[in-house]
């Protein structure tokens, strides 16, 4: 009798492993590091509450205007309609989307002023609006292209989380 532990079976995978060139290792671990961190990101937003779009535009336009269609023009004139569009906001809509037309007056029109919104965030954040994300989707709309990444526009998503279902 020997008082020698007994040898650990490796699994036939782990045994595959340890054949292979050092180089194809690391680059198979990178891979899962790469491959885990993208699960891991994916899954943070995922677990992102999402509204249908009607919802969130619902939500934003009675943050905006109280849902009223005839609304008078705040920020010191500067933003207009029932979605307080801000010429700069349509510029980058029609820019983006030439086939918007129209005046910025127009903007003082629902539909379209969600033409308008609709062709914003498909240029500045089209995840967001194909998934429903309502937060980032009322922080840009509030804070521009890098709203929301911006602390200020966090007030205004809480009045507008307020609103959705």
């Amino acid at each position: 009798m020997t008082d020698r532990p007994e040898r650990l079976r490796l699994p036939a995978w782990a045994l595959a492993w340890r054949r292979w060139p050092r180089r194809r290792r690391l680059a198979a671990g990178a891979a899962a590091l790469l491959l885990g961190g993208l699960w891991w990101t994916a899954g943070g937003d995922a677990a992102r509450a999402t509204w249908p779009r009607q919802q969130i535009l619902d939500a934003i336009r009675f943050v905006e205007s109280g849902d009223r269609d005839d609304v008078p023009d705040g920020d010191g004139g500067l933003a207009i309609g029932p979605y307080q569009i801000h010429r700069v906001y349509w510029q980058d809509a029609i820019e983006f989307e030439p086939g918007l037309g129209g005046d910025y007056p127009d903007c003082r029109r629902r539909d379209y002023a969600e033409r308008v919104l609709d062709a914003y965030m498909r240029r500045w954040a089209p995840a967001a609006w194909r998934l429903g994300d309502a937060e980032t989707i009322a922080r840009i709309h509030n804070g521009g292209p890098r709203g929301a990444a911006n602390d200020a526009t966090q007030r205004y998503w809480q009045k507008v989380r307020e609103r959705l279902p």
